[in-house]
């Protein structure tokens, strides 16, 4: 599970009947190709009862410049489909657990392509078509999922497979937004010719992405939902390397639901000399030792953290598979953060003391409305996240459902925000670094100012153990020098161990915006977290390259 980031003057095209004022005519074709099949197949050995479609419009464009030059632009429209056809019950269908088969959750059929215009004829026939298909594959599924449960040891979770859920019918007001390319080549080919001055800055970009995308769901339980989502990035990138062959990479990225509220150029050509400066400096910098001892996390940092360590772990759905570590099964109820700590995951917020959050939606990608979910209060371990995939204890969805076009949807992060009570200042907490050093006989402490993202392993087969990818760290010294800027760490640990050793709390907050990939495809997420302070990480020297930096000049 990675955690990465990704980034108009744009034009508004207007969607038909795009007003709160009844059914589109997609949903009206849906639906009444829902009703035929439905009926058409209620005679056969195995019925279907439920089918969903979940049609996507998307409007993407990608461009990127490199020293003063695009090198690529990319503008393309697209209308895929996905189908979810269940048959056998709620309680045992095809999506069934196939224990021993290291694919499961695959009960979509999807990235089927359909035509823009909204022909009533084309359309179904599209539709029918694929849901044959998609049919004859559930079919299939479904008799090896029966199998399965034959021949295999009695199941641990004998929860529902398909939980049930009020119907929802919500047409939102929305556009979807198409870049105009000549509007914004000019200004990122200046920024990125910035970098031509530096000839040790080996790689250098600075991107523009645009995803603007309407969301059609339909179901057979009479669920119809349109909405939208915008999504536009910024993202400067440059990398260098350091005389003993390790690459050093930086980045700046800014994020916005509309062209008003991406940066103008000079921010972004400030960022630029940032980033610059850095590198310059880490280029100098000394290669950690691996280390063990006390370290703050900025905020950014601990929100990636977060992430990794908690967020994959309280994703409902991991707790029906044998396979997985169930980190938190048995921990309703009880403590697992300090008593001044909670954390909440709240999809229905669109920003954070100023900063906009990409985990934002009205509804999943199961038809189910956005929730807010505390999972942890006040150290106390509360709730799941939940899709429509139940698991013990936890029958119904809290709207957490959610998808890549093309993937099955399952239980995945939204905005994630780490509370806190009881707080201190930044200037504390570096005291208290210092104070646990000395006793901890460490000569510093390491602070984590920056982080590319990271990952997390869940699967009982491998340690349990996550890796957050630093980019700016710092030594603290005991005896109060100047902090030393260190290259070549990643913070690497398992994750009780490391909640343990949590013992205090910045007053700040930051965000970081990140595409979250896993096993439903890459999704939009946010991390909020103020700055923490741990009594003992452990981090690993960072693999590097053994290849030289270039023998000759730059031109």
């Amino acid at each position: 599970m990675f955690l990465i980031i990704l980034f108009a003057l744009i034009l508004p095209i207007s969607k038909a009947n795009s007003q709160n004022t009844g059914e589109t005519k997609i949903m009206q074709i849906c639906d009444s190709e829902i009703a035929r099949t439905m009926q058409s197949l209620k005679s056969q050995q195995y019925p279907p009862y439920f089918l969903s479609y979940y049609i996507s419009d998307n409007r993407n464009t990608r461009i990127s410049s490199t020293l003063g030059v695009t090198d690529n632009l990319s503008v393309d429209s697209s209308r895929i489909l996905d189908i979810q056809i269940r048959v056998g019950n709620y309680d045992f269908d095809n999506t069934h657990l196939i224990r021993g088969n290291p694919l499961n959750f695959s009960s979509s059929f999807g990235r089927i392509p359909l035509t823009f215009k909204d022909d009533e004829a084309a359309i179904k026939d599209q539709i029918w078509f694929a849901t044959d298909r998609a049919y004859k594959d559930a079919i299939e599924r479904y008799e090896k999922a029966l199998t399965n449960s034959k021949v295999k040891v009695k199941e641990d979770d004998t929860s529902a497979d398909f939980s049930k859920e009020n119907p929802v019918v919500a047409v939102e007001n929305g556009f979807l937004y198409k870049v105009n390319p000549s509007d914004f080549v000019p200004m990122l080919n200046r920024l990125s010719a910035k970098f031509l001055s530096y000839k040790w800055i080996l790689n250098s970009s600075v991107s523009l992405i645009g995803n603007s995308r309407c969301k059609t769901i339909v179901t057979s339980e009479g669920t119809k939902i349109q909405t939208y989502e915008n999504y536009f990035y910024i993202f400067v990138t440059a990398s260098t390397k350091a005389d003993d062959g390790m690459t050093l990479p930086l980045y700046q990225s800014y994020f916005a639901y509309s062209p008003d509220s991406l940066p103008d150029e000079s921010t972004i050509s400030a960022s630029i000399d940032k980033i610059v400066d850095l590198l310059g400096k880490l280029r100098e910098a000394p290669y950690a030792e691996t280390y063990t001892g006390p370290a703050i996390l900025s905020g950014r940092a601990a929100g990636v953290f977060f992430h990794e360590i908690f967020g994959h772990r309280v994703e409902g759905f991991r707790e029906k598979d044998p396979n997985s570590s169930q980190t938190f099964k048995k921990s309703v109820g009880t403590k697992i953060l300090p008593d001044f700590m909670s954390i909440t995951f709240d999809p229905t917020k669109r920003e954070l003391n100023g900063h906009l959050l990409a985990g934002f939606y009205q509804y999943d990608d199961e038809g189910v409305k956005a929730q807010k979910v505390d999972v942890v209060e006040d150290g106390i371990f509360k709730n799941f996240l939940m899709s429509r995939t139940p698991i013990e204890g936890f029958p119904n969805s809290n709207g957490h459902g959610r998808k890549q076009a093309g993937y099955s949807p399952v239980t995945r992060q939204s905005n994630l925000i780490v509370n806190a009570t009881k707080t201190e200042t930044i200037d504390e907490l570096r005291t208290d670094l210092r104070k646990i050093a000395e006793q901890q006989g460490k000569e510093y402490g390491l602070l984590f100012e920056d982080v590319s993202g990271g990952f997390t392993f869940t699967n009982r087969t491998i340690p349990n153990a996550f890796n957050v990818t630093p980019l700016v760290v710092y030594k603290v010294f005991v005896d109060g020098r100047p902090d030393e800027l260190v290259r070549g760490v990643d913070l690497i640990g398992t994750p009780l161990s490391t909640f343990a050793n949590i013992v205090a709390v910045g007053n700040n907050m930051d965000t970081f915006n990140g595409i979250c990939g896993a096993e439903s495809g890459g999704v939009p997420v946010s991390a909020s977290s103020p700055t923490i302070l741990v009594s003992r990480i452990e981090v690993q020297k960072k693999m590097k390259s053994q290849s030289k930096p270039p023998i000759l000049s730059a031109p």
